[in-house]
């Protein structure tokens, strides 16, 4: 790939050996410059692959941000800020994590003394920065959208459009995605031109590896107990369990709390403080963690063997990313789904889109 030395060093010290598929095809055609589309699930080394990307991308000699990479929440920037740090170790590189929850005027400061030269930042405070006229935008000279499909969802897609309709004309573009919804689409049609197509065949995106079932519950309030039993017959280690809605997390968190059970929870609802129990789970402290989907593309949560949908997701884009949990990076996983009546067309949907099968939940615990 003819890559510098320097980060060639890093990326040897951060573990990788050889590239992966994605790497392989995305990387060389990030680094001649085209727009790239990526579709890409998560754990499949897509932060390693537009990070090295960016990193040989850019002038040393330039002390001015040149790469911005925006996530949809804070975790995911922290995280892939500190893929950026790390693999640049030996490029003598600055790099920002621009988040909300922290203070505004610390971010102002660094980009204005430091010639910080990569951004990685949630699109609320990216605009901020932009506005107050800290961000400079002229020496922009590529983003990444990490996590596409989320954050040209309705509720990131107006400060997206925004950020873009700031930006340099020309401006190299790369999308990573692991869904190509819609919106994806014509966000690719306004803002890139000619983009190379990394895409995963929708009959080469399977579930290998991930034991799928399912649970039929009648009524909405059996599914705690339906739960509480589950803890009876499957071996938890670390479980992801997720809701459709804060509000559930919420009310699902206080009820099995007050049975005894030791879980965290998270949504983008809650403060910084409270966003941190990431770590308790991360660390072992807490083995269940009850989320939105907000935590489809937190990096750290990897390590969880078991997803158990408490509400079943809406779509196949949002089952294929939740359930991804449960196998990622070639690993062993567990699906389990509570599915009502109501669930039941959606459920027979993803069996036919994705050609999986979904098996009803045995007598017998599967082992984890």
């Amino acid at each position: 790939m003819d890559l510098k030395p320097e980060l060639l060093r890093g990326i040897y010290a951060y573990g990788l050996e050889r590239p992966s598929a994605i790497q392989k095809r995305a990387i060389v055609a990030i680094v001649k410059g085209h727009n790239v589309i990526t579709q890409a699930e998560s754990g499949t080394d897509k932060t390693t692959t537009f990070s090295v990307s960016i990193l040989q991308r850019l002038e040393h000699d330039v002390r001015s941000t040149q790469a911005l990479i925006l996530a949809p929440n804070r975790e995911l920037a922290l995280q892939t800020h500190k893929v950026i740090v790390d693999l640049g170790d030996s490029m003598n590189i600055q790099s920002l994590a621009c988040i909300g929850g922290t203070n505004v005027r610390e971010d102002i400061a660094k980009l204005r003394d430091n010639g910080v030269q990569v951004v990685v930042g949630t699109p609320g405070r990216t605009f901020d920065l932009i506005k107050r006229g800290a961000l400079k935008t002229e020496t922009i000279k590529i983003v990444c959208v990490d996590e596409a499909d989320t954050m040209l969802s309705h509720r990131f897609k107006d400060q997206v459009y925004e950020i873009f309709e700031l930006l340099p004309s020309g401006t190299q573009v790369t999308l990573f995605s692991a869904t190509m919804p819609k919106e994806v689409l014509e966000f690719s049609k306004k803002f890139m031109r000619d983009p190379v197509r990394i895409l995963v065949k929708k009959d080469e995106l399977t579930f290998e590896g991930i034991k799928q079932f399912y649970i039929t519950v009648k009524k909405e309030g059996r599914k705690l107990d339906a739960l509480c039993d589950l803890y009876k017959t499957v071996p938890i280690t670390q479980a992801v369990i997720f809701c459709n809605t804060r509000r559930k997390v919420d009310l699902l968190t206080d009820e099995m709390l007050g049975r005894g059970f030791t879980v965290s929870a998270i949504h983008g609802n809650m403060e910084q403080k409270q966003r941190e129990v990431l770590k308790e789970f991360c660390t072992g402290s807490t083995h269940v963690l009850i989320a939105t989907d907000l935590a489809h593309g937190i990096i750290d949560i990897r390590q969880a063997s078991l997803v158990i949908n408490y509400d079943f997701p809406t779509d196949c884009e949002k089952y294929a990313r939740r359930i991804g949990h449960g196998g990622r990076s070639g690993r062993k996983g567990v699906a389990i789904n509570f599915v009502k009546y109501k669930d039941v067309p959606t459920l027979r949907y993803i069996e036919e889109f994705y050609d999986t099968k979904i098996d009803e939940m045995p007598p017998n615990a599967p082992s984890i």
